[in-house]
């Protein structure tokens, strides 16, 4: 074959172009081994077609599908349900607080606005004060040091058993915080019961101690670390199972104590985990109203929380105005500490 015939054969080639065909009107396939099949232009000749565009309707038909109208219609029932259930309450609580409300009387009748009266009286009252001072010790104790601290050293205690054992005493530590909260404080009135309890049963010697009159705190801090450990060593177990066992395992070759790998390796890297089960904690904590159940906030108001302070105000006393009032004090406490965890978990994430 000359070189006019090798570029007369590959001008043939190109698309578009005549070329001139066999006996048979066939094409030699393309190098994958398919065949392209001819076109009959004219007689004796064919044209080898072009290659189709690809139709752009599959892109917008995806759009299509989750247009604006279609992603209302999903999230609305759920907007709903926060409206009416949480949104709609706060706002009433916080219309309430600005009235003198009361369950009897006149000011049931016909409530008048009375400004930032509530919250003043709120924040000159000494037993306001003093709830909120137990409240912040209830929580710190029981939620951040005790929950957590518990919680942490049990997922890291059990988080190398495996089988029945493991799901033993998973089984055991859930039904602690699955069981309601009216049963719980039964069994814990019973155990500390000052005559026949449990307690002073495993106590050598004639012990009739009223733990719930003589330390009243301690008995609610207690009950609440038995009460919401389960809850915050779920949320480890899943943090420290993220961690790659390479890292463990290298820092027990390197000869590191436990207190090394749990402040190098462990701790930075679950931190993210901890600042959201300290959130969950501190703030299930600081609205839990459960501790009634035990003390009824006595012996002389040592263990009336704020959730108890509402309670007693709004209800035992019928002032549902200044109980709001309170309730909207606390609803701000809740946002701070919120604000406080996203502005570290914003920085955290800045550092990383």
């Amino acid at each position: 074959m000359t070189a006019d015939d090798g570029r007369r054969r590959n001008d043939a080639a190109a698309p578009g172009h005549d070329v001139p065909t066999g006996a048979d009107g066939e094409q030699p396939g393309p190098a994958g081994g398919g065949t392209v099949q001819p076109v009959l232009a004219d007689e004796g000749t064919t044209s080898v077609p072009e290659p189709e565009p690809r139709p752009k309707a599959d892109a917008t038909a995806e759009v299509a599908v989750i247009n604006k109208p279609t992603a209302i219609g999903f999230v609305a029932p759920a907007l709903g349900l926060i409206g009416v259930f949480m949104m709609f309450p706060a706002v009433w609580a916080l219309y309430l607080g600005l009235t003198n409300y009361r369950v009897t009387g006149t000011a049931a009748r016909e409530p008048e606005f009375v400004g930032t009266d509530n919250f003043t009286r709120a924040l000159e009252d000494p037993l306001f004060t003093s709830s909120l001072w137990i409240t912040l010790i209830f929580m710190a104790f029981s939620g951040v040091v005790g929950q957590m601290g518990l919680g942490f050293t049990l997922a890291w205690l059990f988080r190398r058993w495996r089988g029945w054992t493991r799901r033993t005493i998973e089984v055991l530590v859930i039904m602690s915080w699955i069981i309601p909260g009216s049963v719980v404080a039964f069994l814990w009135r019973a155990f500390l019961d000052g005559e026949g309890g449990t307690l002073n049963a495993l106590i050598p010697g004639d012990v009739t101690t009223e733990w719930l009159l003589r330390q009243p705190l301690l008995a609610i801090i207690v009950f609440n670390i038995w009460r919401g450990t389960a809850f915050a060593m779920l949320l480890f177990d899943a943090a420290l199972n993220t961690l790659p066992p390479s890292h463990l395992e290298t820092a027990k070759v390197s000869g590191a104590s436990t207190w090394q790998t749990l402040r190098d390796i462990v701790f930075p890297a679950v931190r993210g985990h901890m600042l959201t089960t300290a959130l969950l904690v501190s703030m299930w904590t600081f609205n839990l109203f459960t501790p009634f159940l035990l003390t009824g906030g006595g012996p002389n108001y040592q263990t009336e929380v704020l959730a108890i302070y509402v309670y007693r105000v709004g209800f035992g006393q019928g002032d549902f105005g200044f109980g709001s009032a309170v309730s909207a004090v606390m609803l701000v406490i809740n946002l701070i500490i919120a604000l406080v965890y996203f502005r570290v978990l914003r920085d955290r994430r800045k550092k990383a």
